[in-house]
């Protein structure tokens, strides 16, 4: 659907429903006007049978949201009561319009009024003469920079500074960026008239699109910089000190924001993408915000129970309670001592007991082990086992 349609045909008139009306009210209204002009029941009528494709077109834009929003905001921009009123037929402004949409959207005067802001959006849009107003001494975002670093475990659970080496783009410093050799300068280009941007007619509207003849600089160099061949870009190489939150984890890309190549013209800077690698840690393991860890215990401590001292990463030693019975391969939660969160608290740690079965006995100890063997022979531990595969 064309801007001159939407502009130009009422749609809720068509259907007899307010601007207000709900979809079921616009559902409703349809199916009564579209049995009532449907062509089945007006054989031969060509005004029924173009009412019917009237009503039908104003029910597709009404019944989808988006294009009844669409519709909505374009009369309320240009309809009646809107920026001077629009008016169907061939008017005085190009492609049936009776104003021309570069005084309305290119003439806007500095001022913070009404048609400034209006210039700010659609003066890229609708141009007159084919000629846009862009300027290319407008500030520009800088280049965003991708980087990698390789922290320790406890760097990453914890939080680390580190030093980067960056590469990026930067205005030339033997031409400061004016892309010309020394002691010349740069000439407006006359192709776009130092705008650095064409446009591009299509009936109505007028698209903008680099020069071709600057590249969307607005100058030419007729004597270039020979150290970056008029360009007027560099490469720089700086260290900076980026911080690392705590709690990354191996292979995270962090974004790290106004890290990267400054801007130009007064622009801001871009950000700095960080690719994290963590190296292994000989005791600790992670499982997201918990630390990990395996502690052997003897087979005496998780018959009998015990108090038995666990590691902790860059810390003292805490004590876990083994109860009695513990069988092997039971986990133990240890508040707050995890990896670090982004509010400054803390995860936990998980602390998983192995028995260890020694594999040397004197003959003290085989005599004590044999002795609990024969004391407990009654109690199989399999006998359940043995039993449940039996029944099947």
């Amino acid at each position: 659907m064309s801007t001159k349609d939407y502009l130009e045909k009422d749609y809720y008139a068509v259907l007899g429903v307010p601007k207000t009306a709900t979809a079921e009210e616009i559902k409703k209204a349809y199916r009564k006007l579209a049995r009532q002009y449907h062509p089945d029941a007006n054989q031969g009528d060509t005004k029924t049978e173009a009412k019917f494709k009237e009503v039908s077109e104003a029910y597709d834009v009404l019944s989808d949201t988006k294009r009844r929003k669409e519709y909505d905001d374009a009369r309320a921009l240009f309809g009646s009561g809107g920026l001077g009123g629009y008016q169907g037929g061939a008017g005085s402004g190009r492609g049936g319009f009776p104003f021309d949409f570069g005084d309305l959207f290119g003439g806007a005067q500095s001022g913070g009024g009404t048609g400034e802001r209006i210039g700010d959006i659609f003066g890229g849009l609708f141009n007159r003469g084919g000629r846009t107003t862009a300027s290319t001494t407008r500030p520009r975002r800088g280049q965003d920079i991708e980087s990698e670093v390789t922290l320790s475990f406890t760097e990453a659970a914890e939080g680390s500074t580190v030093s980067l080496r960056l590469t990026s783009s930067s205005a030339c410093t033997a031409c400061s960026g004016t892309g010309a050799k020394a002691g010349t300068t740069p000439r407006v280009c006359p192709t776009c008239e130092g705008t650095g941007a064409a446009s591009r007619n299509l009936g109505n509207f007028a698209f903008s699109e680099p020069c071709r003849d600057c590249r969307g600089r607005g100058l030419l160099v007729d004597d270039p910089c020979p150290v970056c061949e008029g360009s007027g870009r560099g490469r720089s190489t700086r260290t900076i000190q980026a911080r690392i939150p705590a709690g990354v984890g191996d292979n995270q890309r962090i974004r790290l924001k106004a890290k990267g190549a400054p801007g130009e013209n007064g622009g801001p800077a871009g950000d700095l993408y960080v690719q994290i690698h963590v190296k292994p840690h000989p005791v600790f393991g992670r499982s997201g915000e918990n630390l990990t860890i395996t502690v052997p215990v003897t087979f005496a401590e998780a018959a009998l129970g015990a108090e038995i001292k666990v590691p902790t990463l860059k810390g003292m030693p805490v004590t876990v309670r083994i109860p009695e019975g513990t069988p092997n391969g039971r986990t133990f939660r240890v508040r707050g001592r995890g990896v670090a969160r982004k509010d400054g608290t803390k995860g936990d740690m998980l602390v998983t007991v192995e028995v260890a079965v020694p594999q040397r006995l004197d003959d003290k100890a085989r005599d004590l082990l044999s002795e609990f063997k024969n004391a407990t022979t009654e109690a199989d531990p399999r006998a359940e086992l043995i039993e449940l595969a039996r029944s099947e």
